[in-house]
């Protein structure tokens, strides 16, 4: 697998699933999904397959970290979304999104443990947010902003004994579920070591 190096980052990233057209100059990420590319596990299973075939780009941070982008989406369906990605297995991740859900611009989650859930945030005026991933001990926190100071408390979720081992991996996700394929930019891109010093308070 080909390595990328972002000087946000301190550790590589690797490419996972079909190809996403990523490219990045000055500080500015982009990838797109193709036509009806997602990752997600339906929970009702009524006639539903698995769907994995979302274009990531990923890498292994060690220890607590804060890992932030703004997420900017041309949106042109339904479900369209960029995503900040955290995967401890085939059956063990989660989604931290700017989707179309299904007409609104929307801060949505998804957490897969064997099946996945999905959940709605709040919405947004316009095609962007901040959006950031943090690991604090065994846990992985959701936050979103709209200015990149001060963020809106998501979500808090572990991923179960697999994440448990420390070997999971954080990074960058688009997805078309219904569309035919959806380009994203990721911009303000970085990272810090250390959880938030409070989930609830806006930090």
């Amino acid at each position: 697998m080909t390595e990328w190096e972002l000087p946000e980052l301190p550790f590589p990233l690797r490419v996972y699933g079909p190809d996403g057209d990523w490219s990045y100059t000055e500080g500015v990420l982009t990838g797109s999904a193709g036509a009806r590319q997602d990752r997600f596990v339906p929970p009702t299973g009524e006639g539903l397959e698995p769907t994995s075939d979302a274009p990531r780009l990923l890498g292994a941070p060690e220890g607590d970290f804060q890992f932030v982008a703004r997420v900017t989406v041309q949106f042109r369906a339904a479900f369209d979304a960029g995503v900040l990605y955290v995967h401890a297995g085939e059956r063990a991740w989660a989604k931290l999104c700017l989707e179309y859900s299904p007409d609104v611009p929307t801060v949505c989650t998804v957490v897969t443990r064997g099946h996945s859930d999905d959940a709605n945030s709040f919405t947004v005026d316009g095609d962007a947010v901040w959006l950031r991933v943090s690991r604090t001990g065994r846990a992985f926190a959701f936050h979103a902003s709209l200015d990149g100071e001060r963020w809106t408390f998501v979500r808090l979720f572990t991923l179960g004994e697999k994440q448990e081992t420390g070997a999971a991996l954080v990074g960058f996700m688009a997805q078309s579920p219904v569309g035919e394929g959806c380009a994203v930019t990721y911009d303000r891109i970085a990272f810090r070591a250390g959880a938030p010093a409070g989930l609830r308070d806006g930090s």
